[in-house]
């Protein structure tokens, strides 16, 4: 079984729905996928309730998933970990333990040639747009990985 981990800073609103999305998108015998933040500001709590709302709106529900902190351990449980932008990706890589844990590890929106700016933008501080922004973001490059993942 393939096991993917996609990460944001607290694990409520970018990480979530690449997680909900993902996972919508292959088959569970196969592919297991997880979601975790660098932070621990909202360990235990659910997605903010603008990505519930994005994702319910094209009939996800990503409502009970919770916000857990990653550790060193995810190395070990997970053969891609993708960084939502390159803030977490440090956070991420300071936590490596050798070259081969680092490997693991790329920025989401690398995977995705049209997008100039790899940095997943945050919308926890903006309007409710910004999370469609980051949906749409986030399902494309969903795609992008998905027909990767298949090679």
């Amino acid at each position: 079984m393939t096991r993917i981990l996609m990460v944001c800073l607290g694990n409520i609103c970018r990480s979530p729905l690449a997680h909900g999305i993902m996972q919508s998108k292959l088959p569970e015998d196969l592919f297991y996928v997880d979601s975790a933040g660098t932070a621990a500001y909202h360990v235990g709590n659910m997605p903010d309730r603008r990505s519930i709302a994005v994702a319910r709106k094209y009939g996800l529900d990503i409502s009970t998933q919770s916000a857990r902190q990653f550790t060193v351990a995810d190395f070990d449980a997970f053969d891609y970990i993708y960084a939502m932008d390159s803030s977490n990706y440090r956070n991420i890589i300071n936590l490596a333990r050798n070259q081969k844990d680092i490997d693991k590890v790329k920025l989401f929106l690398e995977a995705n040639p049209s997008i100039q700016n790899k940095n997943m933008p945050d919308p926890y501080y903006g309007e409710k747009d910004g999370f469609e922004y980051v949906y749409n973001l986030v399902i494309e490059t969903c795609d992008i990985l998905v027909t990767e993942l298949y090679k």
